[in-house]
């Protein structure tokens, strides 16, 4: 049975391993292979719904980027160093730039058995928004209220505090771009092609089944870097 779990983990241990490698590399940028099967987040994400957004939408953004580089001279840029000053980037390197870094970061915080929030985690959220039930509320309602297409973010400051915000289109908190600026550590997507095969029109229901998969043991590691890496 151990040996059993092991298996399980380790493609997603792989898959958030070399995450700060991929962040630090240059073009061309590569789609890393997805750490579970597309049925795996059933009943709550279908297979059909995550194969089409794996292998067709964050294939295509990686894709599009690679070419907007090359076209613009910034291929010797590191992907944090691309949203880091996305401002002076061009629009086609913006969007799918951060398309790739927020479907990275999205299928890694997702999984079929991500266990429990470490107990730092746990604390954080009750400083921050007072239990975590008022947190999902809080990044519901930023997901929910998010007109047209975006994301809703939990992110950790440049203070170390944790905050919740909402973007538009491919935008995150890493850009400069952006007015609340941070490290993310969970992000929804609320891009019609994350849930219509499922859930149609209603984007609700989806944002309630999403917490049924949600990866907290990797949004655990991804909060105590952040949180380092403020200080």
């Amino acid at each position: 049975m151990k040996f059993q779990i092991f298996l399980f983990a380790l493609p997603l241990f792989l898959f958030t391993a070399c995450e700060s490698v991929a962040q630090d590399a240059t073009a061309p940028f590569e789609q890393k292979k997805l750490p579970y099967a597309y049925d795996a987040l059933e009943p709550h994400i279908d297979a059909e719904t995550m194969e089409i957004h794996y292998s067709k939408h964050h294939a295509g953004y990686v894709s599009k980027l690679n070419a907007a580089l090359k076209e613009s001279g910034k291929e010797d840029q590191s992907l944090k160093d691309i949203l880091g000053n996305v401002s002076q980037m061009t629009d086609a390197v913006r969007n799918n730039a951060g398309g790739h870094y927020n479907h990275d970061l999205f299928w890694s915080v997702l999984s079929p058995d991500g266990g429990e929030a470490s107990e730092e985690l746990k604390k954080a959220i009750d400083d921050s928004f007072g239990s975590m039930d008022k947190m999902k509320s809080q990044m519901n309602d930023a997901a929910s209220t998010r007109f047209g297409s975006g994301w809703a973010w939990l992110y950790v400051s440049s203070a170390g505090q944790l905050a919740i915000t909402s973007t538009p289109n491919q935008d995150n908190p890493m850009m400069d771009a952006v007015q609340e600026r941070g490290t993310p550590i969970f992000g929804i997507d609320v891009w019609e092609h994350a849930y219509y095969l499922k859930y149609q029109n209603k984007r609700g229901d989806y944002l309630s089944a999403i917490w049924e998969v949600v990866n907290w043991e990797e949004v655990s590691r991804r909060y105590e870097s952040a949180k380092n890496d403020s200080k």
